[in-house]
């Protein structure tokens, strides 16, 4: 084979280098005549500025466990709106839910710094006059764990019909347990939302 048809097989197996020799060469082109300059800058803008758009076919959701013993509630759940949402894919796009899935285990052993647990409540009411109930966080963490967790992560995605599918990927659990060992769950461990004690 001729080296040139070699370099040919070479441009026509590698796009971007192929995109840089047609640049080079109509700089080349332009340099002595025979295109003028503002087209070879045409040309290369329409071959350089291509932007991907993903699609939903690009999108590959992977099932992560994290363990939120001792673990911040406050970190933990940024984490997790992180991942739910898929900021930590390149493929993230803030219109899609790019994002995988969640399983919250141990939700019964998070901690909450400088003693929210005593100072935080959470309201409810009924639509009844004089039927606003309040529970703190403490009394909330000893009789419904999942509630809270569950809460202050859906509270950091967007509060849309994209943020309700997203959480609809979210499982938190009280205990170390959890039904999801059939999706080959992949442990997260975020060591930096430990609590120093």
């Amino acid at each position: 084979m001729h080296k040139s048809a070699r370099r040919v097989l070479v441009l026509e197996d590698n796009p971007v280098l192929l995109n840089t020799v047609s640049i080079f060469y109509r700089a080349v082109q332009a340099a002595e005549g025979e295109v003028s300059p503002r087209r070879c800058f045409q040309f290369s803008c329409e071959e350089l500025m291509r932007t991907y758009s993903t699609k939903p076919a690009d999108i590959k959701r992977t099932w992560h466990v994290i363990d939120a013993e001792d673990l911040v509630l406050g970190r933990l759940s940024t984490v997790a709106a992180s991942l739910l949402r898929g900021k930590h894919k390149a493929i993230y796009a803030p219109h899609l839910d790019t994002g995988d899935y969640v399983i919250v285990v141990n939700a019964a052993k998070v901690v909450m710094s400088s003693n929210k647990a005593e100072r935080k409540f959470d309201y409810r009411h009924s639509g009844y006059p004089g039927a606003l109930t309040v529970t703190s966080y403490a009394d909330l963490l000893a009789t419904k764990p999942e509630f809270i967790v569950e809460k202050s992560i859906t509270g950091m995605l967007p509060h849309n019909r994209l943020g309700r599918a997203m959480a609809k990927k979210l499982k938190v659990y009280a205990g170390p347990e959890h039904p999801h060992t059939a999706q080959g769950p992949v442990p997260f461990v975020i060591e930096d939302a430990r609590r120093v004690s």
